[in-house]
Order: C-alpha cells, then sequence, then structure tokens
C-alpha cells in the first residue's frame, strides 16, 4: 500500500502505528510523513528526537510507555487484592519490548507478578486467554496494537468468557464491551494531526516540527461490563473516571 502511495507520488502520508511509519519510512524519505499516535518514535528509529525529528516525518507520540505505571496503578486500586496481572503482547510490534521491561520495572514495587503471554494474530488470542487462566491471572492489560483493537469483540468475549477484567489503551473497547480503558484521547491527538498537514502543506518542513505528546488523557469504565464479571468498581475510580458507561 505505501509503495503505491509512493509510486502515484503524493504530497503526504499520514500513518497510524509504528509498523505503518516503519514501512513509510523505507519507501520514501522525500515525501513528508505525519504519524498519529506512535509508541515511541525515537526508540523505534523513526526519528532522530521529539524535539528535532529531522528527516520527512513528523508528527504525535502516545506515550505507551510512560503512562505504564498509572495503568498498573488503575488496576491495583480498583483490585487491591490483585497480585498477578496477565499482559497480553504482540512480538511483532517493535515498541513492546520496551513497554515490558517497564512494566517489569513497575509491577514489583507494587506487589504485582506480570505474567506475559504473547499473540501476533487473532488466531493466537484464545490461547493467550487460556494461558492467563491457566496461570491464575487475576487481571489482565492488554498493550496498544493494531491486530489486538481490530479484534477488540473477540477479546471482549474472551475475557467475559474466562470472567477476567481487562484494562485496554482505547475508550473504544470499553464503548464495546470492555471493562476499562486508560490512555491518550486518540480522537484529539488525529485532531492535532491535521493541525501538522496543514502546516507542511503550506510549506513546513516536516524535519523541523517537533514531535508532540498528548495533552488529554482519559478513564472509561463500563459498569455493565462490571456486573456482568460480578466485581464492584470502587467509588474512588468511579470519581476519577473521564466517562462511566451504565
Amino acid at each position: 500500500m505505501v509503495a503505491d502511495l509512493v509510486q502515484r507520488k503524493v504530497d503526504l502520508i499520514v500513518v497510524e502505528t509504528t509498523a505503518a511509519t516503519r514501512e513509510a519510512k523505507q519507501a520514501t524519505s522525500v515525501i513528508p510523513i505525519v504519524m498519529t499516535s506512535v509508541a515511541d518514535p525515537v526508540g523505534s528509529g523513526l526519528v532522530m528526537s521529539l524535539s528535532h525529528p529531522g528527516g520527512n516525518i513528523t508528527g504525535f507520540s502516545n506515550m505507551a510507555s510512560d503512562i505504564v505505571g498509572k495503568r498498573l496503578q488503575l488496576l491495583k486500586d480498583t483490585f487491591p487484592g490483585l497480585a498477578r496481572v496477565a499482559v497480553l503482547w504482540n512480538p511483532d510490534t517493535p515498541p513492546h519490548a520496551n513497554i515490558l521491561q517497564e512494566i517489569k520495572s513497575l509491577a514489583a514495587p507494587q506487589s504485582l507478578e506480570p505474567i506475559i503471554v504473547g499473540a501476533r494474530t487473532s488466531q493466537d488470542l484464545a490461547l493467550a486467554i487460556s494461558a492467563f487462566k491457566r496461570s491464575k491471572a487475576q487481571a489482565f492489560y492488554v498493550l496498544e496494537d493494531a491486530i489486538f483493537f481490530d479484534n477488540r469483540a473477540t477479546l471482549n468475549k474472551l475475557a467475559a468468557h474466562a470472567r477476567l477484567p481487562a484494562m485496554f489503551a482505547q475508550r473504544r473497547v470499553v464503548e464495546e464491551g470492555g471493562l476499562m480503558s486508560y490512555g491518550p484521547d486518540f480522537l484529539d491527538l488525529f485532531h492535532r494531526s491535521a493541525g501538522y498537514v496543514d502546516k507542511i502543506l503550506k510549506g513546513a518542513n516536516p524535519g523541523d516540527l517537533p514531535v508532540e505528546q498528548p495533552t488529554k488523557f482519559e478513564l472509561v469504565v463500563n459498569l455493565k461490563t462490571a456486573k456482568a464479571l460480578g466485581i464492584t468498581i470502587p467509588e474512588s475510580i468511579l470519581l476519577r473516571a473521564d466517562e462511566v458507561i451504565r
């Protein structure tokens, strides 16, 4: 798809994920590229620095690794007795390895044992959830990934069947039946990305536009799902939530 866009000599390419940005970077060093929500642009080798990306790429980071601690703390605050938390990751997603290291370093001080299981395809998801159950995990944390988001309905059904509360990154997953999510306002990132598209099409050099980070974060809780799972969400969490689905 990227090769086709380059062949068409488009004026600019907008990409969302790390994998898509990497493909675009390999395909062209001339056409400007705007990323909308990449986990670790510097660590993934997409830009030289956040303040001065250089080259033909700029855009927005979703700070995936920086908010790991917040998500773990929210899980702990919601389930004070939580000791074993499963983590679903995709070995083919470049930033996930670094995020896992962050999870491991932050879990111990919170008396959490991370149980890490990888899934590369939609077919792997059922096996992953089964592994969580066998390990006696009490909750699970889903890392940001296009495969997982595209298969959110499947993940929600598997979590419900396994009676496992789950923490997601995107509110849409919770709106469609997930228990809770905490992360950037992705819609806001897309809106802000449109501003960068406008600037570049008017002549700005993408390499001179700093990679920006989210300014809005949101906690969403689905009480319908909580009731179905037979769990009670503490009032302190509900008061902190930006949206409670009843």
